[in-house]
């Protein structure tokens, strides 16, 4: 496909852009590594202005940066304002706290009189950054914060379907004042993103992405003796206890697995519930499913928004039909999608057998996973039985049990009554 901007409601090719030669990709590492020498040795200060100004910049101009994402990658525009408050706050984040983050910590020393020892917190150079399409610009600001903050400088090769995304950050940080190599996008193939982990200037990769991609480029970090730092897929699990709130778990679990269309790594895709509330759970969780509007994610009424590309969608179909295959139950629910688009009607899967092999896969798009579960045991049990280890959640109506449950979660981090990642004050976000 290429470097392209294809609307993903209308199918629509916007705009084509040309990716770099291998020599245009040696300079910029070039002046990436040239600005390292001196942007490592700004005042952190200075630092924290450029990135306070970025942030201020995009608050400023908030449906602008929205109406890209729309464009680009289909979220609905309150969800791509959403992100754009989202990337603010990270970048001010940074503005705001780098200075303390990176002061030298004083380490104890048995002889104070022997002299005196502390952790220095140094920057390494140039990072080679890989980010995804399905949260354009948090993507960016959420490693770009930290590392230019740091004194880092970075070359960042986005998903080739948000080349617009990745231009406007771009130039967002360059407006607010970051000198020509602190941050620099690329356009380039597969086989220079190897050139380019290869090269000596740069000294550490980052990839958000598939376990595909991450085992690709954790290879080629490897064989260059790279730091490298992956953050692959996830199925995060969302554990429904007997004595939990139903009303409100399922009305988090339509929020939780349906915003930006199910395109989430932390989205709640595996939905765990005891026997003694599963019917009452489920009659709610569908008709909460239900009452979702799929259009035109610019229309502030819609509230399914397309998938990122027609591909993604022929996937996801692929994956339902081998479940099903596998001996899984399917379920449409809601109103049929419009046919103009990347639509996929929200679908629950139940039924699932250990050996199917959708238990252990990603359903990237509004498709539930359901499991009915005897107790907290079989619960835990369930939630454990999976490659993925993102985050998740357990609701009930005790704390102290959701704390103890949730540490018998083999995952990362994990909330008690509200779903993963999710940023809203109440289900009726929905």
């Amino acid at each position: 496909m290429g470097y392209q901007t294809t609307n993903p409601y209308t199918g629509e090719v916007v705009q084509k852009f040309e990716e770099l030669t291998e020599a245009e990709l040696r300079e910029v590492v070039t002046t990436a590594d040239e600005a390292f020498r001196s942007w490592r040795t700004t005042p952190v200060a200075d630092r924290e202005v450029v990135l306070q100004r970025a942030a201020d910049a995009l608050r400023a101009d908030k449906s602008r940066y929205a109406e890209i994402l729309t464009l680009e990658m289909g979220k609905v525009i309150g969800e791509a304002e959403a992100e754009v408050e989202l990337s603010a706050d990270i970048l001010e984040y940074y503005a705001q706290h780098a200075a303390k983050f990176l002061e030298p910590q004083p380490l104890q020393v048995k002889d104070p009189n022997a002299g005196r020892v502390y952790l220095s917190r140094e920057p390494l150079g140039v990072i080679y950054a890989i980010e995804p399409w399905n949260f354009p610009y948090y993507q960016l600001a959420r490693v770009a914060g930290p590392q230019l903050a740091a004194g880092n400088t970075m070359i960042v090769k986005h998903a080739e379907n948000v080349p617009q995304a990745a231009l406007a950050f771009e130039k967002l940080l360059a407006d607010a004042g970051a000198p020509k190599g602190i941050y620099t996008n690329v356009f380039i193939s597969h086989e220079l993103s190897n050139t380019l982990i290869a090269d000596q200037r740069v000294r550490g990769v980052a990839l958000t992405g598939s376990e595909r991609a991450g085992a690709a480029v954790a290879t080629e970090a490897a064989k260059n003796l790279k730091k490298s730092t992956l953050e692959l897929g996830g199925a995060d699990a969302f554990i429904v206890l007997d004595d939990a709130d139903v009303d409100k778990a399922a009305d988090w679990a339509v929020l939780g697995r349906h915003w930006n269309a199910g395109q989430v790594c932390v989205s709640s895709k595996r939905l765990i519930v005891d026997d003694s509330v599963y019917d009452r759970f489920m009659d709610r969780y569908r008709a909460g499913v239900a009452t979702l509007k799929a259009g035109d994610p610019m229309d502030r009424s819609t509230t399914l928004a397309p998938l990122s590309s027609d591909g993604a969608a022929s996937r996801l179909q692929s994956q339902v039909e081998q479940a099903i295959a596998n001996g899984a139950k399917a379920e449409q629910l809601g109103d049929p999608v419009p046919t103009q688009g990347n639509f996929f009607q929200p679908t629950i899967l139940t039924d699932i057998a250990p050996d199917n092999p959708a238990r252990h896969e990603e359903f990237f798009g509004p498709v539930s996973q359901v499991y009915r579960v005897s107790g907290e045991e079989e619960a835990i049990k369930v939630a454990n039985d999976s490659p993925y280890g993102l985050g998740g959640s357990v609701f009930t109506s005790d704390p102290d049990r959701g704390e103890r449950v949730s540490q018998q979660v083999d995952t990362g981090m994990i909330f008690v009554n509200h779903p993963t990642g999710v940023k809203a004050d109440s289900p009726s976000a929905v």
